[in-house]
């Protein structure tokens, strides 16, 4: 290893070990060391020597490690670490959003999101995650939580909305601190969407 390599190297360690556990690290956090390919074949080494766990290509992380073994994050937490370096808005959708919003015990496999971004498909051990280009008005939502429950709608269907997930549903509004942004986003859901949650927000007021 040259002096450049050394000096490289003990930058980026010493970045990660003053860091949080269970942070992600991607080349680009290193931008400012001005060698890519470098920081890149420092970050392999170090994933080498077990201070960085490998998640998918060229996504690493500061491995937060417990009695039971090494705490790994979830797909969504990967997902939102890559929207925020390529600066890009993303929507969970299907049924990863059933399940983030609590309207189905059953955990996915696989997560998909809309993304204002580039379509591609990031490989995560056995798992996926995807990213759909999709059209502006999927991202001109004020809040979080209404368009998540409008995807997790879409992803049910009108015929399979019965009174136990309005019930859910009701509950999570309630709950919201984000009820100031009701009124603009219920305007960006489809028709049937917002026919069905209108009534839940004028009857609690929300």
């Amino acid at each position: 290893m040259n002096v450049q390599e050394e000096s490289t190297s003990k930058k980026i360690k010493d970045t990660i070990l003053s860091g949080e556990e269970g942070r992600i690290y991607f080349i680009s956090d290193f931008v400012d060391l001005g060698n890519d390919a470098l920081v890149a074949k420092v970050l392999y080494r170090l994933e080498k020597s077990n201070l960085l766990i490998r998640l998918s290509k060229g996504i690493y992380m500061y491995p937060v490690v417990t009695r039971f073994g090494v705490s790994y994050p979830s797909l969504h937490t990967i997902a939102k670490a890559i929207a925020e370096r390529d600066k890009v808005k993303i929507m969970l959708t299907g049924h990863a959003a059933l399940n983030q919003l609590g309207l189905s015990t059953q955990v996915p496999m696989n997560a998909i999101y809309l993304t204002s971004g580039s379509a591609r498909t990031i490989q995560v051990g056995k798992r996926k995650i995807t990213f759909k280009r999709s059209v502006p008005k999927n991202f001109q939502y004020k809040g979080s939580l209404l368009p998540l429950i409008v995807f997790a709608m879409k992803e049910l269907g009108e015929k399979n909305i019965d009174d136990s997930v309005f019930r859910k549903i009701e509950d999570l509004l309630n709950k919201s601190d984000e009820r100031e942004s009701f009124e603009h986003d219920i305007a960006l859901a489809p028709a049937w969407i917002r026919n069905l949650l209108l009534p839940i927000i004028k009857k609690n007021k929300i």
